[in-house]
């Protein structure tokens, strides 16, 4: 708490400003019984969501966000990314977040830039990078029995498989088509059609850009 009336100083927060702005933030980040608690004895989690705190008590019109969820757990990156999410949405605040992590881009980001060793290499929407980038899409099949697994290069690629799922990967035009076939037949007691992940896409980005 005294490091955020240290900040409220700072920027010249008006009093009454500064507790409901410190309320609505805190209720939202789930920290209403931390803010006397010292940072030294909050958790990774709880600090950069103090972090987030202290950077939106003068609501700002741009938020710069560095690695917003390294190091955190699973849960912990989820309740931060809908934060932003919401908050990006209620207050029109414009978000620059720059991360290793595809599923902050993935979740956040409308607009992605995409940097190489210091170079430009894709700037757009995340969904025209996906289209540009991603390829075909997965068939992820399952076969029942035990015999050997059929082979399946006439429909796609193999991209590989684990025990006795196969992953194969298929124009987006032809994947009504090819999932038909290859159920009508083939003994397969499952199957899932799925996008190629959005690290594939930004790999595949980088060894074009190579």
């Amino acid at each position: 708490m005294e490091s955020f009336r240290v900040l409220r100083v700072l920027y010249d927060v008006p009093e009454r400003a500064f507790k409901e702005r410190l309320a609505y933030l805190a209720e939202r980040l789930q920290l209403e019984d931390k803010l006397d608690v010292q940072v030294r004895k909050l958790s990774l989690g709880e600090r950069m969501k103090c972090e987030l705190i202290a950077a939106l008590l003068h609501n700002p019109e741009v938020l710069f966000l560095d690695e917003p969820t390294i190091g955190l757990d699973l849960v912990s990156q989820k309740r931060i990314r809908d934060f932003l999410r919401d908050f990006n949405r209620r207050e029109a605040c414009t978000i620059i977040l720059t991360s290793h992590y595809m599923q902050d881009v993935q979740e956040l980001a409308n607009r992605v830039i995409v940097i190489d060793k210091g170079s430009l290499v894709y700037e757009g929407t995340f969904a025209s990078l996906v289209a540009e980038y991603g390829g075909g899409k997965q068939l992820r099949l399952q076969f029942g029995g035990d015999g050997p697994l059929p082979d399946l290069s006439a429909y796609g690629e193999v991209l590989g498989s684990n025990g006795r799922t196969v992953t194969l990967s298929v124009p987006r035009e032809a994947v009504a088509e090819t999932a038909g076939l290859i159920l009508q037949t083939m003994p397969v007691v499952d199957i899932a059609i799925e996008e190629v992940s959005v690290d594939e896409v930004v790999r595949r980005l980088f060894e074009h850009g190579a």
